[in-house]
């Protein structure tokens, strides 16, 4: 490496990683025009790069944000942004670990769905900016032979996600995705959800009992019958029928053939 190149990447280095370390002064090569090095000009360029990063993590996480207040949300992601900088330059693609930071961190120990409400959102997301492709229709399963139905396998479609909770993510992330009033939920009750885009628009719905476990199987290669058969293992009241007809419904996945095939 030749030596200037050395010299100007130790310098990115060290102007980038004082960016979100308060306790660090300014490089010695950021300078005024009277040659001082500009301590309060990188101070706010500083301040303005650690906002940017808070704002981005608002947009991602809105119903976080007003479960927790905006205060409580900016200590909290301000905390986020010294732990876990961008690595990426797209900013919408910033966040992805901000839910398991929630996890970990002390002040939100009192609302333990907190994360996982988070990662219901951070889906969606990532669902509004997955691929285009155009789901299954129902007239290609109705178009497969009955006595092989059960060994179909089934490719899911670029934005289908799916995030199980313990607790009433689901219900607690719609009513904290708008501005309407909420009442009294109770977050005891377990919540799996499915998050998709058959459209133009990103959809979340809460999957029955065993749907969960149904849809990851499909997703991971199992063929329909091994998937229901897992799903029965977990919910004895899983409904085959219902479940296929939801995931057709919400364009979960793209194409199905004979597992043999694939």
């Amino acid at each position: 490496m030749l030596p200037l190149e050395h010299t100007l990447r130790g310098a990115n280095a060290a102007f980038a990683a004082g960016l979100l370390d308060p306790e660090r002064n300014a490089p010695e090569g950021v300078m005024s025009w009277n040659g001082k090095v500009a301590t309060r000009r990188y101070n706010v360029y500083r301040n303005n790069v650690t906002v940017s990063l808070i704002e981005a993590l608002a947009a991602t996480y809105p119903a976080v944000q007003r479960i927790t207040g905006v205060d409580f949300f900016r200590a909290m992601a301000r905390f986020h942004v010294r732990a876990e900088p961008p690595t990426s330059p797209l900013l919408f693609d910033y966040g992805r670990g901000f839910p398991d930071f929630i996890d970990r961190y002390e002040h939100a120990r009192l609302m333990p769905w907190l994360a996982d409400v988070g990662r219901i959102e951070r889906a969606w997301l990532d669902a509004y900016h997955a691929a285009d492709a155009e789901a299954l229709s129902p007239a290609h399963l109705a178009a497969c032979p009955a006595d092989s139905v059960g060994d179909l396998v089934f490719a899911a479609h670029p934005a289908t996600r799916i995030v199980r909770s313990p607790f009433s993510a689901v219900t607690i992330f719609a009513a904290n995705r708008g501005d309407g009033s909420i009442g009294r939920i109770d977050a005891s009750s377990p919540e799996d959800a499915l998050i998709t885009r058959p459209d133009n628009d990103v959809v979340v719905r809460h999957l029955p009992a065993g749907g969960a476990t149904f849809l990851t199987e499909l997703i991971s290669g199992t063929s329909l019958a091994g998937a229901a058969a897992a799903a029965l293992q977990e919910a004895t009241s899983f409904d085959l029928g219902s479940n296929i007809a939801g995931m057709i419904q919400a364009g979960a996945f793209v194409t199905a053939s004979p597992g043999e095939l694939r």
